[in-house]
């Protein structure tokens, strides 16, 4: 009988694999048309560690791993897909693909059988809701539910939450009445209340203004945040100028290695105005039911992946120009998952 079912599963896979073989050559021909596609094609060889072969699993065991091409996508993907090769399986590298849209097409015509994705980019922009869930595990709960019905399947998420926040130079810290949260902007002169964002979050639905008003210093007004109070800088230059001291408040990413290099303070949304975006292991649910070993292995792997681990990782190659296979790949063996051949 498992016999049978194998076979048969790995039968629909392979129908599964054809049609979608289109958006593969897509994919690989977007991703030469970068002019990266060499250097994340390379992938450090492994050996098993704490993730051990799986028993029983045949030689010519296949899988492919996808992730799209910004940093910390690159290094998340080579740790998928390491992971995968200590377990025993040969690796298609999917990785550094353009774009959310493509690599969610990737896994839903069974292109693809793994990714890593963020909670809140499935439910917002895949799965069209309106408005993000604050609550982390609420959140991913509901996109768990919602894509059982699309043939994939959430592992456990990570505590790696890579979300908007707002921070405040570390020496300004006491200055600013030992300020840790964002409610406490509300206890400043109005004049301290200087915040540098990028124009995407300034206009955005679900930026600046809903979250001035959610805190109940509305901004535009004497009494809350005067729009001279509000620079708007290009991307990445947030950064810098909340170092310098430009503005007191910067809005950030969770997982930005400059938060670390810069010496910045990250403000706890104590109300929880923005939406979680914990990454996680998304899985073809097919791929899953063949190979169950995978989801121990995948949660053994996503239970160590933290903001302050992933601003490490992606700080050496942002700013110390490393690969991201090579970083991924002292990740992975200082976690003890994988070790050298």
């Amino acid at each position: 009988m498992t016999t049978t079912t194998t076979t048969t599963t790995g039968t629909r896979r392979r129908g599964r694999r054809r049609a979608g073989g289109a958006l593969a050559a897509l994919a690989a021909g977007l991703l030469a048309g970068c002019g990266l596609y060499p250097a994340t094609a390379y992938t450090p060889p492994v050996a098993p560690g704490t993730i051990d072969e799986i028993d029983g699993l045949p030689e010519d065991a296949s899988i492919t791993v996808t992730g799209k091409n910004f940093t910390e996508q690159l290094i998340l993907g080579k740790i998928a897909v390491m992971a995968a090769q200590a377990a025993g399986f040969q690796v298609t590298d999917l990785t550094n693909v353009p774009g959310s849209v493509p690599v969610r097409e990737l896994m839903l015509s069974g292109e693809a059988d793994v990714t890593y994705e963020y909670t809140g980019t499935a439910w917002l922009t895949y799965l069209g809701q309106a408005e993000g869930i604050p609550d982390q595990q609420e959140q991913w709960q509901a996109v768990r539910d919602a894509d059982l019905e699309n043939g994939l399947t959430w592992l456990t998420p990570g505590p790696l939450n890579n979300t908007y926040a707002m921070a405040v130079r570390s020496e300004a810290v006491e200055e600013l009445g030992g300020i840790s949260t964002l409610s406490e902007i509300a206890d400043l002169p109005v004049a301290e209340r200087t915040i540098c964002v990028e124009a995407e979050f300034n206009s955005r639905a679900d930026g600046l203004g809903p979250m001035l008003d959610a805190y109940e210093i509305p901004r535009g007004t004497p009494e809350g945040v005067p729009n001279d109070n509000i620079m708007i800088f290009d991307t990445g230059a947030v950064y810098t100028a909340t170092d310098r001291g430009t503005c007191n408040f910067g809005e950030v990413f969770t997982t930005d290695g400059r938060i670390d290099s810069l010496d910045l303070t990250v403000l706890e949304d104590d109300r929880g105005y923005f939406p979680a975006y914990n990454v996680a292991p998304v899985l073809s649910t097919e791929t899953l039911e063949e190979y169950p070993e995978l989801e121990e292995i995948y949660d053994l792997v996503t239970a160590e992946l933290t903001d302050e681990r992933l601003r490490e990782l992606n700080l050496r190659v942002d700013e110390g120009g490393e690969l991201p296979a090579d970083v991924a790949f002292d990740f992975m063996v200082e976690m003890g998952f994988v070790t050298e051949p």
